[in-house]
C-alpha cells in the first residue's frame, strides 16, 4: 500500500513515539503531584508547551493543550459566543470550513446567534473585502481556515487581520493543515486564536493545541478542577503532550525544506505530461499547501480509476466525511459543477513519500489511457 492521504492522518514519527515511551511505564506521574513523579510530569508538560509555542513563535503561557483540532475549534467558537454575548452575537466564518466549525456555528444559530458564511471564489480563496463589508456592530469573532484540507488552497489571513485588528473583532484560524507544511507564526498572521491538531504533523491522535493570545480571557469549554491555568479541566495528557511537543519541534527544524514542495510539483508535471486537458488542478495554482494535489479526471469511468487506484491510500473527499456520497462542499462552494470536477482525487504527500512511490502511482495511472 502507497500512502497519499497525509493530510486525512499523518504517521507517528519514529523520533516521537520514542519520547513518548518512558511516559507508558517509569514516568506516569500525575502533573499535580508534589512529589517526584509528579514534578517530572509537570516539567514534561511545560517542555512540550514550549516546543509547541516556538513553531508559533508565541510565548508558552499562550498555548493551551486540547483533545485536538476539533476541541480547539469548538473551545473558539463557544467560549467566545458566550464570552462576549454583552458585546453582540454575530460571527464571522467561511463557506469551506471544517466541520468541526461549520456544526458549532449550525448551533450557535440554534441558540440565538447570527453566522455569516462568507463565499470563496474559484479558486477557494475569500477576498478580504467581503469580510470587511459583513462586519457589524454586533460582530465578535471571525473564524477562517488557514489552508483547505482539500484543495490546499491558503487564505489570505494576514489581511483578513489587518481587518479584524481595524474593527477591535477577534480571529481565529484554524491551522490543523497547515502547521508544520508552512510558517504560522502568530505575529506575522496577526491572529488571536490558532488550532493545531497533532495528527496531522506527525504527533498521536486524541491531542491538539489551541493558542490563545496574551490579554484574552474566555470561558472554559470543560469545567473542572484548575488545570491548564484553569483554561481546561482534565488531568493533563503527558504521553500525548510530550509526543506533540517533540513533533512541533521536528517540523520547526523542516520548514525549509523544499522536498516535498519539489516532488509534489513533478508528480503534477508528470500528471500534466500524461492526461492533458482531461485533468484540472482544483484550488489555487500557487496559494496552496506544497504537499497538497486536489484533481479531477474528467471522461473517465469510476471503476476504472478505482482499478488504477488499487493499493494506494488517497482520499476522493475528507476523511471527516467520508460517506458523502455528492460533489465536495468545498468544490461547490468554489462554484464548480458536477460536470466540471468530473471523479476528485485529493492527494497530499508527507515526508515519507519517496520519488519510487510516486513513479509506481504514475504507471498505475497510466493504464487508464492505455
Amino acid at each position: 500500500m502507497i500512502y497519499l492521504d497525509y493530510n486525512a492522518t499523518t504517521p507517528i514519527d519514529k523520533s516521537v513515539a520514542e519520547i513518548m515511551i518512558p511516559f507508558f511505564h517509569k514516568d506516569f506521574g500525575n502533573p499535580s503531584s508534589s512529589h517526584e513523579y509528579g514534578r517530572i510530569a509537570a516539567q514534561t508538560v511545560e517542555t512540550a508547551r514550549q516546543k509547541v509555542a516556538d513553531i508559533l513563535n508565541t510565548k508558552l503561557s499562550e498555548i493551551l493543550f486540547t483533545s485536538g483540532g476539533s476541541e480547539s475549534n469548538n473551545t473558539v467558537l463557544k467560549s467566545v459566543a458566550h464570552t462576549y454575548r454583552n458585546k453582540g452575537n454575530h460571527i464571522i466564518t467561511s463557506a469551506i470550513e471544517h466541520p468541526s466549525i461549520l456544526n458549532p456555528c449550525r448551533f450557535l444559530e440554534k441558540n440565538g446567534y447570527r453566522i455569516t458564511y462568507i463565499p470563496v471564489d474559484r479558486f477557494g480563496r475569500i477576498l478580504p473585502s467581503d469580510i470587511e463589508e459583513a462586519i457589524t456592530p454586533e460582530t465578535i469573532l471571525v473564524s477562517v481556515m488557514h489552508a483547505n484540507n482539500e484543495t490546499g488552497t491558503i487564505q489570505p489571513i494576514k489581511d483578513i487581520s489587518s481587518i479584524c485588528r481595524n474593527n477591535g473583532i477577534l480571529l481565529h484560524t484554524d491551522a490543523a493543515q497547515s502547521v508544520g507544511k508552512i510558517p504560522t507564526d502568530v505575529n506575522e498572521l496577526g491572529v488571536d486564536f490558532l488550532t493545531i491538531a497533532g495528527h496531522k504533523l506527525y504527533a498521536p491522535k486524541g491531542i491538539g493545541a489551541l493558542y490563545i493570545r496574551d490579554g484574552i480571557t474566555i470561558e472554559p469549554l470543560i469545567h473542572g478542577a484548575n488545570h491548564e491555568n484553569g483554561r481546561r479541566a482534565g488531568t493533563e495528557n503527558v504521553i500525548f503532550e510530550a509526543g506533540l511537543g517533540q513533533a512541533c519541534m521536528m517540523a520547526k527544524s523542516l520548514l525549509s525544506d523544499t522536498s516535498i514542495q519539489e516532488l509534489t510539483n513533478r508528480f503534477y508535471k508528470s500528471l500534466q505530461d500524461m492526461f492533458g486537458n482531461r485533468i484540472r488542478q482544483n484550488g489555487h495554482p500557487n496559494e496552496r499547501l506544497p504537499n497538497t494535489l486536489n484533481i479531477s479526471f474528467m471522461g473517465f469511468n469510476d471503476n476504472d480509476i478505482s482499478n488504477a487506484l488499487n493499493g494506494i491510500a488517497v482520499s476522493s473527499g475528507s476523511a471527516c466525511h467520508s460517506d458523502l456520497k455528492t460533489m465536495s462542499p468545498v468544490l461547490q462552494a468554489m462554484g464548480l459543477s458536477l460536470a466540471e470536477t468530473g471523479k476528485v482525487i485529493r492527494f497530499s504527500l508527507g515526508k515519507f513519500t519517496t520519488e519510487n512511490e510516486i513513479d509506481q502511482v504514475l504507471d498505475k495511472l497510466s493504464t487508464l489511457i492505455h
